[in-house]
């Protein structure tokens, strides 16, 4: 995974190609299918651009929403394996009621349905974790929506940011955050960073981990920590990570502000990390899922797990097949 890592902006360069373009809907409302790193890039576009008409949809089925939305929208089933069950009824389900359709996969069976019918699809790299394939796989699914100027964003990156220096800022994250358990807050238009922060340590690190987003935390979660002193060992447990845009709202930083000083007022461990608000929003997104994956890696070295390795999913999909 370390390699993995390393070689990450190489993904940058990735040019996708559409099999079937012919067959491929002209729309402007997508709905996106996926689940766990698959549908990560649609959270990530919906921060760098929240105008573009995207339902990201994380279940069986068809989201719950009108049947004219469904027939207006092109569908695009991701799946990084092509063999996620609960994508895989998606495609089903679309198929039958003559939906628009669009898959972006590595292989599997998604792949082979899409080619069999006649579905466009974007193959993408196989042999990474999902979550380490994301450069891919954002540029697969911004190619399907059509929007060249994003693509072009993340295509700099890989010839002007370095990365490099994220490597350690994670080792040195991870030996601050080791032995407690991660909360990750950030404001609503960087929840996609804050989900894949928690959601990289819970992969990757094998520690539990949870996220919050302002303002909404301010009217419930807070009131969780204002503990007794028999309830105190719970909230010590906790160590709140805070991801902070300078281009956030004045009220969601003023916000910011004041609950990370009533969290240490009572003793609780609080953690800034200022995103990256210089050189365009992918250099943000992208800096924070690299820094959120080496501490996540560190994580995992320092308890001794297989940070690649995801046994209790595994296991869990074998007895959903029984």
């Amino acid at each position: 995974m370390e390699n993995l890592l390393k070689n990450f902006p190489e993904q940058f360069s990735f040019q996708p190609e559409i099999t079937n373009p012919e067959n491929l809907k002209k729309t402007d409302k997508f709905i996106v299918a996926g689940l766990g790193g698959s549908h990560l890039p649609a959270d990530f576009i919906k921060t760098a651009n929240s105008k573009i008409d995207l339902l990201i949809h994380r279940d069986y089925g068809l989201p719950r929403v009108p049947d004219y939305f469904l027939n207006e929208s092109l569908i695009i089933c991701s799946s990084y394996s092509g063999n996620t069950e609960e994508t895989l009824d998606v495609f089903s389900e679309s198929l039958k009621r003559g939906l628009s359709l669009a898959v972006i996969s590595s292989g599997g069976e998604l792949l082979r349905l899409a080619e069999e019918n006649k579905i466009p699809f974007i193959k993408i790299p196989a042999g990474f974790p999902p979550r380490l394939a994301l450069g891919f796989s954002t540029l697969a699914l911004l190619s399907f929506l059509k929007e060249e100027k994003e693509i072009t964003e993340i295509k700099s990156l890989s010839a002007a940011t370095d990365f490099s220096l994220l490597k350690e800022k994670g080792k040195e994250l991870a030996e601050k955050i080791r032995g407690k358990i991660p909360v990750v807050y950030s404001s609503s238009e960087n929840f996609s960073l804050a989900y894949f922060w928690k959601t990289v340590l819970n992969e990757t690190g094998k520690t539990p981990a949870f996220f919050n987003i302002f303002p909404e935390l301010n009217h419930n979660e807070i009131e969780g920590f204002d503990f007794s002193d028999i309830s105190r060992p719970l909230s010590e447990n906790f160590i709140f990570i805070f991801l902070s845009d300078a281009k956030s709202h004045s009220k969601i930083l003023k916000r910011m502000n004041i609950t990370r000083e009533l969290y240490e007022n009572r003793g609780l461990f609080v953690i800034d990390e200022n995103l990256m608000t210089d050189g365009g929003v992918w250099k943000k997104i992208f800096s924070s899922v690299l820094l959120s994956s080496w501490l996540a890696f560190y994580l995992a070295e320092f308890y001794g797990s297989a940070p690649e390795k995801v046994p209790l999913i595994e296991e869990l999909k074998s007895l959903m097949k029984k």
